[in-house]
């Protein structure tokens, strides 16, 4: 018999991974844009506070998790 414990992740505990991993002093926003028929879609953007950096958007997602896991991505990626 298998005792594998695991569980789904939820977007909640997805939400919360995402945000543990951002540091403290990085800036985020997050935005849902217009709805084009029945779907709506989020938008968002991270990156550090140090200068005048702006941070691209990340655009077209349908969950705010998966937006803000797509702009942490860029984020690091840009570093």
């Amino acid at each position: 018999m298998s005792h594998n414990y695991a569980t789904p992740m939820t977007p909640e505990k997805r939400l919360a991974r995402v945000l543990l991993r951002i540091p403290a002093d990085w800036s985020i926003r997050v935005e849902r844009c217009g709805a084009e028929g029945d779907t709506m879609s989020w938008r968002a953007a991270v990156a550090p506070q140090r200068g005048a950096q702006e941070s691209e958007w990340c655009t077209g997602y349908p969950t705010m998790v998966d937006a803000l896991e797509a702009a942490w991505r860029h984020a690091r990626q840009q570093q």
